[in-house]
């Protein structure tokens, strides 16, 4: 799940305004894109990648894809994400916001019946300081991001921004960044995340920024005993009223499940710090760490 500076990139729509922005970005950061996918531009090459008509022809053409970042709309959304799936790519990438439940259902049936791990939907992507990124996060902010021991799963990529942002401030740098996204029918899970930067070697500690509503900050919480690693998190949505959607569309508490109360109560059982500001995350990892 996380990014290294050796494995091949494809990305999706490369050929849009926004495709064509971020690939320069992540090329200039070190991310190794291989080539892009528009059916109307197949041929043509943009960003210095050839540009192929489908994510199976990119596939065949170039021995295989590690990741695919997709810069598609929502109604191509399923289309695009299962051309990839069925191209072999091991981990795709889903920026798009506001893709039909029965569309990103369709999605994951496919990534699990293929074995591709899937971030997102709704996601601004991933990031290994000093090495790649892949999606719409500032890499490249020497500010927001530095290379450290630090790894770091959001489901909000602004909130995400502003925690490294502190920490880089703090004088820590992070592993890696992991943005899961905010759509409620996520690909890949904070506990799944949680277990990647687990068996990283290079994070030394983990920072979970959650936010209300479902339940995945809960069941993280029950896989903390054997993460073995310090763990401090911040919840968003601490004010929010319950029944109402705050910000990402999986955001929504009914009763007691998914509130902030019950995820905070569960991670503190389990053993992570949490925090009631994002400025209190980096003396509460210093803490943390002199502890361990």
């Amino acid at each position: 799940m996380i990014l290294r500076k050796q494995h091949s990139v494809l990305i999706q729509g490369i050929t849009g305004r926004q495709g064509r922005f971020w690939s320069a970005k992540m090329q200039e950061y070190g991310t190794r894109i291989v080539g892009g996918v528009n059916p109307k531009q197949a041929g043509e090459t943009c960003c210095d990648v050839p540009v192929f008509a489908s994510a199976r022809e990119a596939a065949d053409e170039l021995g295989g894809i590690d990741l695919s970042v997709m810069f598609i709309p929502p109604v191509s959304a399923r289309d695009a994400a299962i051309d990839a799936i069925e191209a072999g790519v091991r981990q795709l990438v889903v920026l798009t916001e506001h893709i039909p439940a029965q569309d990103v259902m369709r999605i994951h049936a496919a990534a699990r019946h293929h074995g591709t791990r899937i971030v997102g939907p709704n996601t601004a992507g991933i990031v290994t300081p000093g090495e790649a990124f892949a999606g719409i996060m500032p890499a490249f902010n020497r500010r927001v991001f530095m290379p450290g021991d630090i790894g770091v799963i959001s489901r909000s990529g602004s909130l995400g921004t502003l925690i490294c942002l502190n920490l880089v401030n703090a004088g820590f740098g992070q592993s890696a960044f992991l943005g899961i996204g905010g759509d409620p029918m996520l690909g890949t899970t904070t506990v799944e995340a949680l277990r990647a930067l687990q068996a990283d070697e290079r994070t030394r500690a983990i920072v979970i920024v959650g936010e209300i509503g479902g339940a995945m900050e809960e069941e993280a919480a029950d896989a903390l005993r054997e993460v073995g690693k310090p763990v401090v998190s911040f919840i968003a949505g601490r004010a929010s009223p319950p029944g109402k959607k705050m910000g990402h569309a999986g955001a929504i508490v009914m009763g007691d499940q998914g509130s902030y109360r019950s995820k905070r109560e569960r991670l503190e059982t389990g053993g992570a710090q949490v925090v009631d500001t994002p400025g209190q995350i980096a003396d509460a990892l210093r803490q943390a760490l002199a502890r361990a």
